[in-house]
This record gives structure tokens, sequence and C-alpha cells, in this order.
């Protein structure tokens, strides 16, 4: 598991390792400052000429003890400073005065193409107001000089707490942080701006009352304990998904869906969908139970089934509607783990009254657009602020958001945020969310925490899209390959 930390929590971080702890700013300054340069001279990049561009603040002071390692090992290095020297924090002025004992080169305005490598130190992850102007400018310049360029802790201009450009941003080839990753560096855009990114201890010390609300992504190490299997188990063991999916001519999401719930590992799957599209199922799906939207079938799924997945091209008529309404309801009654999709959340934001019958045990799975519908603001609106946005949702919503995008925010019962590093731009084709709703819900129906389960799911699906994408490319992926390759992703994992 990894924590991800805001911008507040960092600092928070800092602090006590500096006054509660006692480790002297300028000890983990060096310690920063070294784990850079070493990751610079080990990665075999041209090292001919080196700029280091350094503000005002710590980051700076970072920036320029990286210049006097580098000086020392040989390079050929220069420093630029940026901004009112008046307001250097102390120990970027000692920074500086060292650096200037050592004679290593200050110099004012240069021109960014005459270097091979440029350490941006500009701006760490407190920036808060827009870069802009003359800083915009020189961003702008380091950006086209062709040099490799280096973040020290995040790419100057990006936004520590969301990710977004802050006016102007640096994209580096490379990042360094400290301590632990950021959520700017995981959200788009921050994450493309940030290139490749290392992280690294410097003897930060987690703040233990507060690693609870960090954010957290899973990691492969994590996935065996979640996917574990009784060797003695049967099929009843591993659980019984049920899929409500596919009106009339769709049936391709009730495929998606019921398939990824076996793919997931469910013993036994029961799709009710529309009877036009039985037949094309059966010959898909033999595995398969199968039944339609009557109530009394309804019914007698969800008194078999240990999970439900509702919504995949169910439509939005009012047979949709009423179908909604009933497995909501016998859902609450049986607080049934049930995933929400597709057509189930654009009918929850046509008809409000179905808010009343929402519990914690449900699982929503929008995509940008469906949330936008759903919590009545604009796209803008919903990426200024990702995880205020969530726990807003959670206020009007029960249970578990699954916020599919770029970088899927998954936020629990309890308010823990995960936030999604598999997946790539391939896997933006019609399809691919049925897989994921149908996987979450196998993963349900086998029992265990909902919220880590939830995460497991959105891991798993992008890490199968990233396996399709290595075998097909990302042009042209299909949901098809995305549903081919959830074994393979499961079978690395465990």
């Amino acid at each position: 598991m990894q924590y991800l930390l805001n911008c507040g929590q960092m600092k928070n971080a800092d602090r006590f390792t500096i006054e509660e702890i006692g480790v002297p700013s300028m000890a983990l300054m060096e310690r920063a400052a070294l784990a850079v340069a070493e990751e610079m001279l080990n990665a075999g990049c041209a090292m001919e000429r080196v700029l280091a561009v350094c503000g005002m603040g710590n980051n700076g002071g970072d920036g320029l003890a990286i210049a006097r390692l580098l000086y020392l090992k040989g390079c050929k290095v220069s420093v630029e400073c940026v901004g009112n020297p008046d307001k250097m924090t102390a120990e970027t002025r000692q920074q500086y005065r060292i650096v200037r004992n050592y004679q290593i080169p200050v110099v004012n305005n240069p021109d960014y193409r005459e270097y091979t490598t440029i350490v941006d130190a500009l701006f760490g992850v407190g920036l808060m107001r827009p870069v802009e102007g003359a800083l915009g400018q020189k961003i702008r310049a380091m950006n086209e000089s062709g040099a490799r360029i280096w973040s020290v802790d995040i790419p100057s201009g990006v936004d520590g707490d969301t990710g977004r450009a802050l006016g102007t941003a640096v994209c580096a080839d490379e990042t360094v942080t400290f301590a632990f990753g950021k959520i700017g560096h995981v959200l788009y855009p921050g994450r493309a701006l940030s290139g490749r990114l290392s992280v690294k201890d410097i003897g930060i010390y987690p703040v233990a009352e507060e690693e609870g609300g960090y954010a957290r992504a899973l990691e492969a190490s994590d996935c065996k304990s979640l996917l574990c299997r009784d060797p003695a188990g049967h099929k009843g063991t591993f659980g019984k998904t049920l899929v409500l999916a596919g009106s009339c001519g769709m049936s391709g999401a009730a495929y998606f869906a019921g398939s990824a719930a076996y793919a997931a590992g469910a013993g036994m799957v029961k799709i009710c969908t529309a009877p036009e599209n039985r037949q094309i199922l059966q010959t898909q799906i033999p595995e398969a139970l199968y039944g339609t939207w009557e109530k009394d079938e309804l019914e007698k799924g969800m008194q078999w089934c240990d999970a439900v997945a509702v919504g995949p091209g169910v439509g939005q008529d009012m047979e949709a509607f009423h179908m909604l309404e009933h497995i909501l309801e016998l859902g609450r009654r049986m607080d049934l783990p049930m995933v929400l999709d597709a057509d189930g959340l654009n009918l929850l934001s046509a008809h409000p009254t179905l808010r009343d019958r929402l519990y914690e045990n449900c699982v929503y799975t929008p995509h940008m657009l469906e949330l936008s519908r759903m919590t009545k603001k604009t796209v803008q609106e919903l990426g200024e602020n990702p995880a205020e946005t969530a726990a807003q949702f959670a206020k009007e919503f029960p249970g578990i958001l699954v916020w599919k995008d770029a970088c899927t925010l998954i936020r629990d019962r309890r308010g823990r945020i995960y936030l999604n590093q598999t997946g790539n731009d391939g896997m933006a084709t019609a399809g691919s969310g049925d897989v994921l709703a149908g996987l979450i819900g196998g993963l349900l129906a086998a029992g265990g925490e909902a919220g880590a389960l939830a995460a497991l799911g959105a891991y798993l699906h992008g890490r199968a899209g990233d396996l399709a994408a290595a075998e097909k490319g990302r042009h042209g992926m299909t949901a098809r390959d995305i549903l081919g390759k959830i074994p393979a992703a499961i079978r690395e994992n465990i």
C-alpha cells in the first residue's frame, strides 16, 4: 500500500519530524538533495551542462544543495536564483552562501537551450497561486529548451492537492519526491507533467494519528490478501453474482458485465436481461444462469445472490425505472452489496425519489459526465478539488464511490480515498465500464471489505487494460481485449 499525501498533510509530517522528533531542517534538506543528485547521476542521462533553477523557498534550497553535490562530483553546474532575495528562507539563504563559497557560477537570465539538464527547484508542493507573467514565460522557456528536466518534489506550477496546472507548469522528464507520493503526482495533468516519479525516503516521520486520513494506492503486493481463495472451496464459497443488464438490443452490456463477474472469481453468475437477449447470451456465456426483470424472478435472484451489479445497458424507460426501484428496495432490506453503473446511475439522476432507497452497501461507478448529472455540477467544477467533490457526493449518495477517470478515485464508507494508478487511454472505449461493473460485482460476491474490493476492482481493471495495450496497442483496443486480460492480471498478483 502506498500512502499519498495532500499538501497540508505533507507540511504536518515535515513539521512533526523537525519540531517533535528533532531532526534539523537542514539535515532533511541535505538528505533530499543527496537523493536527487544520486538519482540523476545513476540515470545515465546527459550531464554535460547542468542548470539548477531555484526559487526562494526551501524547494530552492534543495536545488542549491543539489547543484553543490553535482559540482563536487565533477559536473559542470550553474545556478539561477529566481525571486526576491529578501524572501529567501533561512535554510535556502544558508545553501546559497555555500554555493557562493564553492564559487559555483550564479547566472541571470540564462538561455535554457544551452543546457543539457535542468533542475526545476522553483516551487514545491506549497504553491497556491497561479504562475503567470515573467515566471510563466520562464517555465515555458524551460519546457521548450530541449534539456532533460528534473523536478524536485513536484513540477513547479502543479497543485499538489489536485494535480491541476496553476497557470503554467513545468513538464518534467523526471520527478524525485520525498517520503510519500503526493496526490498531485497521481491525478492528471500532474501525473503526465511529473514524468517518471521516484519516491525517496529521507527520514520524514509519518504522523501516526493522520495515517488513516492519507489517500492510498494499491500495489501488486496488496492484491494477494484481497484475492485469497479457499483451496477446499466450492462454487458457493466463491460467491454468487446477480447481473441486471441489457435491454432489448443491448446484449453486449450484459455479456461484458456477466463475463467480468466470472473472471473476477465468482462461483456462479445469473444474468437478468431482456428476453430478446437470452439466446445470444446463452451462446456467449453458457456457464451463466438466466432470468428476466419480472418481479418474482428479481426477488428469487436477490435471495439467491451475494452481490448485485445493475445498470449496464438497461435503458432509462419506465420498465427500467421500476426494475431499479424494486431492486434497490430489496437490496436495502437484505443489505446486499450492489454496484450501480451506467443507466442505473442515469436513472438515479432522472428520478431523485430513488435516492430514498439507497444504502451504505451501494457502490456507484460513474464516469465524469454521469457524476456531473448526479451532482448537478459542471465537469470543470468536479475537477477543481476531487477529494472534496467525493466527500460532498457521499452526503447525498450513501456507500462507495468509484469515480472513473484517467485516474480512478475510490472513496469508501469511512471516507478513505484510494487513487488507482493502473490503466491507460486505450481503455476509453465502449463497454469498458460494463467490464468494471461486473468485475467489482464478482469480487464483492466472495465477501470482504467493500471499499478495498472496489479499489481492487479498479486496479485489476486498469492492469488488464495495461496488459491488453502491451499486446495490441492503445489504438483500437476494445472492451473484449480488457475482459480477456483480467485472468492474467489476477494471476500475476496472486
